[in-house]
């Protein structure tokens, strides 16, 4: 079983730039999808970037598309978010999650989250 933990969360002006890493522990996160979600106060958890186990490819929400890339380095067991031109409405919790037999895709619930890394965006 895969444990995570993010880190990479803080305080950041709009327009700047932040870095969330996802460290797994447990067994190689080469063999699942991964995925971060968000969650603002008051707001229901959503999608926000996905990565393919086999092909690497990525999938994003709309909202953050051409702002935030997700990329995986299996060698360090880790996956990133890098977020980028951050607007006050990317103020939320961070996820990192993780699924074995399916790809991560809006509207489906991985297997193992981690707890999350809080990021606010000041404007």
């Amino acid at each position: 079983q895969v444990q995570l933990v993010e880190s990479g969360g803080g305080l950041v002006q709009a327009g700047g730039s932040l870095r969330l890493s996802c460290a797994a522990s447990g067994d190689n996160l080469r063999v699942y999808a991964m995925a971060w979600f968000r969650q603002a106060p008051g707001k229901e958890r959503e999608f926000v970037a996905g990565i393919r186990r086999s092909s690497g490819s990525t999938s994003y929400i709309d909202s953050v598309a051409g702002r935030f890339t997700i990329s995986r380095d299996n060698a360090k067991n880790t996956v990133y978010l890098q977020m980028n031109s951050l607007k006050p409405e990317d103020t939320a919790t961070y996820y990192c999650a993780a699924n074995l037999l399916f790809d991560i895709v809006p509207g489906t619930t991985p297997d193992y989250w981690g707890k999350g890394t809080l990021v606010t965006v000041s404007s």
